[in-house]
């Protein structure tokens, strides 16, 4: 018998032993916490006590009054009351400072962890009695509740004192039923929860991996070695466990060390040792805080402190926890509104925990603000974070944005960004992205490394399922690029990460450590860090794919348009703010106003910081609820009279004597107009009739409100004229403007172009005499065109393809004759949709506005709407007789080209785009463009081009765009194609009209001898754009330093160009530099003389197609003589 080998297992069979039915074991885990076996499950065992006796918590209220909010050092000074929990408090938008008094049971004394659990199902923040900030509190019973705050276990033996501020609205506001809608402005909230608590930490520890166990038994396939063991472990913890019985716990967690590994908790944060490159999945919390959605800018700032106070308490409970954020704009309101909070921050930043990132000022919208206004985003953003943290960020962090302009990549890389992350592309409605990591190139050739995180989200919640995504979703692995970025953290509303989420990507770093089948997490990393981890793994990114041109969304097409007024606010201010910075240039560096003018920089600052801000990627494209558009509008309303009263100083200070010619009281016999464009052009300006009077000898022209038309033709574009004078118009031979009624038609016409409208309103003709060319397709009209506009989701922000086979066209109910020229000829037609009523002066000049030899003049509409339609878009279109498989429109620094057909998804998800003041269509030989004032929404399908004009959503704002509107537009038909013409200049002109002064007569000559301080000479496709003061500059009248000027130029054609720039200053040197205003390259100094002999210096300046150049000229300090000026060269 010695010899016989022992049982291998038994023979005899001990019974059935069938396996799981793996739907019924997943089933049964979920059963585990909450539900109907509450009282007996592990939820019943995750508390061990919990008081809300007044013998140890008093509690004591005070209410700001109204909406106001009272900082802290003034609230705590304020008479408060007893209160207690059940209390009730609002309506919306109301602050409510509670003082808390605690003190906790003898027996309590060696618990693990002891905390507050305050719940108004609100929002919420607690304060030490200094007034520092220590955590954010978001009420109810969402996903992101956070009502627990641990107390110090370091003063158990003491009494704890702390206020709270309870603001009345929640994470996502005050939505009236569903959270996007408008809000409740009188809502009222509970304090249901002021309870002392002792959480039973090995149960919710317990909780914690059980959780995980069962997303990873959930996620995994049926046929996954990991999966099955997971569900069998949670399953075999279900059966240990019972819930009168606390020693079950600990058998139970260890059981889930089967998965996580022997003793893996004891490690920590030692759970995330090695190289952060084995690792997949780089996880690091972010927090997006919308700067105004579902609430206005006030409860942001609040938003802001609440949700970066927790994730410091976060950093000090969590070793590896790093934290991004990437809104100056936010940083700057906590610096300025919660200081002691900052200070702390500002420590976490020196230890690399807590990160600045982004590089813009807010987290804009890129499709419409205007090439200059991103270079300031990126300017005044980057220099913050210099200034305050002492390094620029490398990161352009834009997550939310609706698509992004294809200059971003060469901008991004001028102002020091590197790298670039988002994931709205995921959000496409039709085609997907189709790279994860990719070099994206612009417009200009620049290229950006990009990743768009596969777990498409800004806002994950650190599950298995978004680490799985990580891997899964990845697109760009042959690449390569072998890693993925996971932002995890609660957003839009704020909040960001939560404890138990940090705890769940431990336990998944831990699985991973055993396992194959779920990506190693790394968390404690940069997001810098991780991008060089791309290009190390992509051999510095030679192996990357690349992606050529703009990153279009296709969804929330109606952003272009939504909220009219806030289009206009933005485009007018960001004219104005250049021509304050042209106008305070000019007057602060010519020698005959340098010694008493000095460059308002510390006012101009301001300015462009708040139009930044409504620059805000959910308050420019009009999709936030009304409340925001009151902030605003009275933000544009501001920046309008402080730069208006900026930019009067300085033309003050040119023209001294001269006055505004709006000024009826104006004094001054002659007019002039200040040319703040660099441009050749023409003007028809309107002028009060006692301007006019004035005026000895000018082409002048009643008008039909009584005033006068004056035509100001600067066909050298020089920076002064003075008005034209009717000797001047008949020698050059130009024919009058006129317009008739002829039947039941209405002809406008001059020399070059008959427009024939029928009884209508509509334009059923365009030809170009000399030519003999018909514009108008054959059988059709152009003219207003309405649309229902009921999109599947999202109000405010989608209009859906379907809404085109809804088209009417809107005819006029009065047609008359305005204006018979000679200058101008108008008609007025008046159109009636619904409850609404179009007026549109439709004028045609004598003369071109831009000053090329065959130019032909602009067809204007100058209009005004009383809107009160609901789910109606209203737009404007043409169709041409003109061919062209692509339109052009006018982006950031040049233009980009969409088609008009439908042949792709790709294609036909187009139906809708961004442009700026201009879009064309051309073929060889001719084209038509379309130009406005404030419009950001076209379309072209086929040979019809659309412009946007007024939608009338009701979500997330009831009243959007209800009211009254003014706007401009104009249809520019133009010999040669798109490259042969002047189109961008005519943007260019419509946008920004001359300034009219009135002058006494004396001082006109000194007047027009005023130049532009730099002129170009060289190839006609480059723009000088931008004229400022250097930020690092002197601005005092008696500093004897060198001044330092910026000019930004660009081509705008898309091809290559050279220039020379010059300039009468005494210029010491020139550097081309980045928008950051960091000195690239030193040019080489011609100095040459102008025309008149005077001494000029130049530079060449060679561009690439739609590439934008910065040059920074350092003037010298020698004196010139008190009368010189510079002249035109």
């Amino acid at each position: 018998m010695s010899g016989i080998k022992p049982e291998l297992y038994p023979v005899r069979s001990s019974g059935p032993k069938p396996l799981h039915f793996r739907g019924l074991t997943l089933g049964r885990l979920d059963r585990f916490e909450g539900g109907e076996y509450s009282d007996i499950n592990l939820t019943s065992t995750l508390y061990e006590a919990r008081i809300d006796s007044t013998e140890y918590i008093t509690i004591e209220s005070w209410s700001s009054p109204g909406r106001t909010k009272t900082p802290f050092n003034e609230a705590i000074r304020q008479k408060f009351t007893p209160a207690k929990k059940g209390d009730q408090f609002g309506p919306s938008w109301t602050h409510h400072w509670f003082r808390i008094t605690l003190t906790l049971p003898p027996e309590w004394a060696n618990k693990e962890r002891v905390q507050f659990e305050w719940d108004p199902g609100c929002e919420a923040m607690f304060f030490n009695t200094d007034g520092l900030s220590l955590q954010g509190i978001t009420g109810g019973y969402g996903g992101d509740r956070r009502v627990d705050f641990i107390l110090d276990p370091e003063l158990r033996g003491s009494t704890y004192r702390y206020y709270i501020e309870v603001s009345c609205n929640g994470m996502f506001g005050n939505g009236s039923g569903e959270v996007n809608n408008p809000p409740d402005d009188n809502r009222y909230f509970t304090l249901a929860s002021a309870d002392l608590v002792v959480p039973h930490m090995p149960s919710w520890r317990l909780l914690w991996d059980f959780r995980t166990l069962k997303d990873l038994a959930k996620a995994l396939p049926d046929n996954s070695p990991l999966g099955t063991k997971c569900m069998e472990t949670a399953n075999s913890i279900m059966n240990v466990f019972k819930h009168d019985d606390p020693s079950t716990i600990d058998k139970a967690r260890k059981l889930a060390e089967r998965v996580f590994g022997d003793d893996w908790e004891k490690v920590g944060e030692g759970i995330y040792d090695g190289e952060p490159g084995d690792s997949f999945t780089w996880g690091i919390g972010n927090c997006h805080i919308d700067t105004a959605w579902l609430w206005p800018y006030s409860a942001t700032r609040q938003k802001t402190a609440r949700s970066w106070s927790t994730q410091v308490d976060l950093m000090n409970r969590y070793p590896e926890f790093t934290f991004v954020a990437s809104q100056a704009q936010q940083f700057a309101w906590l610096e300025k509104d919660y200081p002691l909070l900052f200070h702390e921050i500002k420590g976490k930043v020196d230890e690399g925990k807590f990160q600045p990132i982004g590089g813009c000022w807010v987290e804009c919208d890129t499709n419409m603000p205007s090439g200059e206004a991103l270079c300031r985003q990126f300017l005044y953003g980057q220099r913050f974070y210099k200034s305050r943290f002492g390094k620029y960020t490398r990161t352009f962090w834009l997550p939310d944005s609706f698509g992004y302009s294809s200059q971003l990549p060469q901008l991004c890389r001028l102002a020091g960004l590197d790298f670039f992350f988002t994931q709205k592309l995921s959000w496409s409605q039709f085609n997907a992205p189709v790279h994860t990591s990719f070099q994206w190139v612009g417009q200009d050739g620049s290229q950006v490394l990009t990743h768009m995180t596969p777990v498409n989200t800004y806002t994950a919640q650190a599950s298995v399922d978004d680490v799985r995504n990580s891997l899964n979703n990845h697109k760009s692995l042959q690449s390569g690029a072998a890693n993925a970025l996971l932002a995890f953290g609660n957003g839009d509303g704020g909040g960001g990460p939560l404890a138990p989420m940090i705890e769940n990507l431990r336990r998944c770093r831990a699985v991973a450590n055993h396992s194959g089948e779920l990506p190693k997490v790394t968390m404690g990393q940069s997001v810098d860090l991780f991008y060089e981890d791309i290009l190390k793994k992509t051999e510095n990114g030679k192996t990357l794919p690349t992606w050529n041109g703009e990153l279009y969304l296709e969804l929330h097409r109606g952003t272009a348009t939504s909220h009219g007024a806030i289009k206009k606010g933005n485009r007018k201010s960001e004219i104005l703010l250049r021509e304050v910075e042209y106008a305070a240039t000019l007057a602060s560096t010519s020698p005959a106003t340098k010694t008493t003018y000095s460059y308002p920089k510390d006012k101009i600052d301001p300015l462009w910081e708040n139009v930044l801000l409504n620059q805000f990627h959910d308050v420019l494209p009009g999709s936030g609820i009304g409340m925001i558009y009151v902030d605003a509008e009275a933000i544009y309303a501001e920046v309008a009279e402080k730069a208006g009263a900026l930019l009067e100083e300085a033309l003050q200070a040119l023209l001294p004597g001269s006055k505004p010619a709006s000024d009826e009281h104006a004094a001054g016999d002659e007019l002039v107009a200040v040319n703040t464009t660099p441009f050749p052009r023409r003007e028809i300006a309107k002028i009060p009739l006692a301007a006019a009077r004035a005026l000895s000898d000018a082409a002048v022209q009643s008008t039909h409100d009584g005033c006068a038309y004056v035509l100001l033709d600067n066909t050298k574009g020089d920076a002064v004229v003075s008005a034209t004078s009717w000797s001047a118009l008949e020698a050059a031979k130009v024919p009058a403007a006129r317009a008739r009624a002829i039947g039941e038609e209405f002809v406008l016409s001059n020399g070059q172009l008959k427009i024939v409208f029928n009884k209508k309103g509509r334009i059923t003709s365009i030809v170009d005499l000399e030519l003999n060319r018909e514009l108008i397709e054959k059988g059709k009209s152009a003219g207003f065109v309405i649309f229902e506009d009921r999109p599947l989701n999202w109000d405010a922000w989608d209009v859906d393809l379907f809404h085109l086979e809804t088209k009417s066209d809107v005819d006029a109910t009065s047609i008359k004759v305005l204006e018979d020229g000679p200058l101008r000829s108008t008609i007025q037609a008046t159109y009636h949709v619904g409850d609404s009523i179009i007026k549109a002066a439709i004028s045609l000049d004598a003369v071109a506005p831009v000053a090329k030899a065959d130019a032909l003049s602009l067809i204007r509409f100058d209009t005004e709407v009383k809107w009160h339609e609901k789910h109606q878009f209203l737009k404007w279109e043409i169709p041409l007789d003109i061919s062209s498989e692509f339109a052009t429109f006018e982006n950031q620094f040049g233009f980009c080209q969409r088609p008009t057909n439908r042949n792709t998804t790709w294609d036909r998800a187009k139906f809708e785009v961004v442009g700026h003041k201009f879009a064309d269509l051309s073929e060889f030989g001719y084209g038509v463009a379309l130009l406005n004032d404030c419009k950001y929404g076209y379309a072209a399908e086929g040979s019809t081009l659309r412009l946007s004009l007024l939608r009338a959503a009701t979500v997330p704002d009831a009243h959007q765009d209800q009211g009254n509107h003014t706007f401009s537009f104009a249809v520019l038909p133009h010999r040669g194609s798109f490259a042969e013409s002047d189109v961008p200049i005519a943007g260019w002109i419509f946008n920004s009209p001359q300034h009219l002064r009135r002058i006494p007569h004396a001082r006109v000559s000194s007047a027009v001898a005023v130049g532009h301080p730099f002129k170009l000479k060289g190839t006609r496709n480059i723009i000088l754009d931008t004229i400022k003061r250097a930020e690092d500059d002197h601005f005092g009248v008696k500093s004897a330093a060198p001044q330092t000027v910026v000019l930004r130029l660009y081509e705008a054609f898309g091809g290559h160009g050279s220039v020379d720039v010059l300039t009468e200053l005494d210029v010491e040197s020139v550097t081309i530099c980045d928008i950051l205003e960091r000195d690239l390259e030193e040019l080489p100094v011609i100095q040459t003389k102008t025309a008149e002999g005077e001494p000029a210096a130049s530079v060449k300046i060679n561009f690439r197609g739609f590439q934008v150049i910065s040059l920074k000229f350092t003037l010298g300090v020698s004196p010139k003589k008190a009368g010189s000026q510079w002249v035109a060269l």
